[in-house]
This record gives structure tokens, C-alpha cells and sequence, in this order.
């Protein structure tokens, strides 16, 4: 049996802002912070795999919602993340 290589595309930063409805300068100040997380592409630019879309959109709804600076905003990503770590676990033992 064979399987298929895919590759999946990264998008540019500005084909990344585009598709997540932000200004390519929000996206720069997002990768500063350290809240968003982009590869390089064979040039050595700033590429965004399309996972970081959720991301970008998770951190837009903190911010519409909440009163939540930047640096606020990624103590609550970890937070959330560390949340679903704990309920897969949680997930994991009950089956066993």
C-alpha cells in the first residue's frame, strides 16, 4: 500500500493577513509577541501554515470580547491550551 505525500501550503504574510481579515503590520506585531508562529519558506520569508488562521481568529475574539492587551491575550491562549491538555487527558483515563 502507497500513501500520498501532502504538502501543506504555507501561506505569505500578506496572503496569511488577507485570509485572517487583519493588516499585514498586526500580523508582524503578533509573530513579535510570540503569539503567532510562522516556518520559513525556501526563501527564508515568514510563512503561516493555515493552522495558525484558528489561531489568529482565537486571538481576534479575545480581543473584540474581553478588555485584554496582547500580552494578556497569550497568558490566556496557554491557559486555554493547557484547559484541552487536561480534558484530553481526562478523555484518555476514562477509556482505560
Amino acid at each position: 500500500m502507497t500513501y500520498a505525500i501532502v504538502h501543506r501550503p504555507s501561506m505569505s504574510l500578506d496572503a496569511f493577513a488577507a485570509a485572517g481579515g487583519v493588516h499585514p503590520q498586526l500580523v508582524t506585531r503578533l509573530v513579535a509577541l510570540g503569539l503567532l508562529e510562522p516556518v520559513a519558506d525556501v526563501r527564508g520569508e515568514p510563512a503561516f501554515p493555515g493552522s495558525q488562521l484558528a489561531r489568529l481568529a482565537r486571538i481576534r475574539r479575545l480581543r473584540a470580547t474581553l478588555p485584554l492587551n496582547y500580552a494578556a491575550v497569550g497568558v490566556v491562549l496557554d491557559l486555554l491550551a493547557r484547559i484541552d491538555e487536561l480534558e484530553a487527558e481526562l478523555r484518555r483515563r476514562s477509556w482505560t
